[in-house]
């Protein structure tokens, strides 16, 4: 992760703290997001607009969405064309000599006593 990836996580996480922060202040009383499926969807979306600590909500949940997208895409694995190339690859770096499944099995165990079949 380079330098773009470790500002993204620092951002993520003040955006995550923040966002704890300022759900537990806001008031229980339907003026928060909780009050938006409490009963009260007619006044949510209608002429009450929401006071700052609303606002203030919709843009750490925005900004949390899109740091949790961001991270996501720069932390992912790289695309495998082949799988035979990932094992002869990972063979070669753990220093293993020949491909796994050229490698001779282990002995048969002999045959079974009378009185493991039992």
């Amino acid at each position: 992760m380079g330098v773009v990836g470790v500002i993204l996580l620092v951002a993520f996480v003040i955006v995550c703290i923040l966002l704890v922060a300022i759900v537990l202040v806001q008031n229980e009383e339907g003026d928060g997001l909780g009050g938006m499926f409490g009963g009260a969807a007619a006044q949510a979306f209608g002429a009450k607009s929401g006071n700052i600590l609303t606002k203030t909500t919709y843009v750490l949940v925005t900004l949390f969405f899109v740091a949790c997208l961001a991270l996501a895409l720069m932390n992912r694995a790289p695309s495998v064309k082949s799988l035979d190339g990932a094992v002869m690859e990972s063979a070669e770096a753990n220093g293993a000599a020949e491909y796994w499944l050229d490698e001779t099995p282990a002995a048969a165990p002999a045959e079974m006593s009378a009185a493991d079949a039992e």
